[in-house]
């Protein structure tokens, strides 16, 4: 999907998901020192918010005009500030080891473009920062409810993993979400700059 796509996903008075922080994202990050953090494909800002709710310094890159707007709206509502940046994350270039966490959530490239992205997703994290990949599993295809049904922007474990050789894996696997309607499959991959 291109920006012009997701602008019109966007359009409307509710939020497309929900205003809340993705589970996982709760989970992998308490307990983090918060500091300066990146959301990459950030959308209408859920994540972003929370985090810095949390405490943390939040950068939200997106390019869709529509969802950042809304991200905007979120932030003010919840009195916190996010810096958000218009941009395709196929071609931002984020500063070089300048975050303590690096946060990847549901954005689903095609297999030819993901790798690219999460190198320069990697290459963000600082000395003892943490990068968290979630999306949904291919699994999630014939074993789960929801997410995109095209197999070729969906993820594996091991896929992920086979992406971030700079960095110290200390999580990769694939998790059940519970839906309203059954459940979703999840890939999880956290890692470390060591």
């Amino acid at each position: 999907m291109d920006s012009t796509a997701w602008d019109r996903r966007y359009t409307g008075a509710e939020f497309e998901w929900t205003t809340e922080p993705n589970r996982f994202v709760v989970e992998q990050t308490t307990g983090l020192t918060p500091g300066r953090a990146l959301d990459l494909g950030t959308g209408e800002g859920r994540n972003a918010v929370w985090l810095a709710e949390q405490g943390w310094t939040v950068s939200g890159v997106d390019f869709s005009t529509v969802g950042l707007d809304k991200a905007r709206r979120l932030a003010h509502a919840r009195d916190v500030r996010v810096d958000w940046t218009l941009a395709d994350v196929r071609d931002y270039q984020p500063e070089p080891s300048a975050f303590a966490l690096v946060l990847v959530a549901y954005l689903h490239l095609p297999s030819a473009e993901l790798p690219r992205v999460l190198d320069r997703a990697a290459s963000a994290v600082a000395t003892k920062g943490t990068l968290l990949v979630i999306g949904h599993d291919l699994t999630n295809l014939t074993a789960g409810v929801g997410g995109p049904p095209d197999p070729d922007v969906l993820y594996t474990p091991e896929g992920i993993v086979a992406a971030l050789p700079a960095l110290r894996i200390e999580r990769a696997e694939r998790l059940r979400r519970p839906l309203q309607q059954g459940e979703a499959i999840d890939t999880l991959v956290r890692a470390t700059r060591t």
